[in-house]
């Protein structure tokens, strides 16, 4: 049986998409831009708060879905700029303190909106 996770507390799709679907215990959420859900507006110019509103954003879906960081078992990471990876890597570190989740990252040509990181995670119980 296919749910889908729809929450205020991330930013609405910017396409024909849901912020997540569960499917078999399993939790796809859809890559999270770093829109602040409460202005609609990038939370700032710089990857580090970019990097913390995505991570935000996926923290309140899953939240919305019953799940938490630490049932993540998946992220991938997109970023305008490789050479960000380790200011990246700082916030996700603040967010992911324990129970790590395998994780990729990519040098991407554009994300949406000119967003400088666009985070896609998977979950599951």
């Amino acid at each position: 049986m296919k749910r889908i996770i729809n929450t205020e507390k991330a930013p609405k799709a910017v396409g024909a998409y849901s912020q997540a679907v569960e499917v078999n215990n399993t939790l796809y959420v859809s890559g999270q831009i770093p829109i602040d859900p409460k202005t609609g507006k990038f939370a700032g110019d710089d990857v580090k708060s970019q990097a913390r509103q995505a991570l935000e954003n996926t923290r309140n879906i899953l939240l919305a879905a019953g799940y938490s960081l630490d049932d993540v078992v998946k992220s991938t990471v997109l970023l305008k700029n490789i050479g960000d990876f380790a200011a990246v890597n700082e916030i996700y570190a603040d967010f992911y303190t324990g129970n790590l989740p395998a994780r990729a990252a990519y040098e991407v040509a554009n994300l949406p909106l000119g967003a400088l990181i666009e985070i896609e995670t998977i979950a599951a119980k």
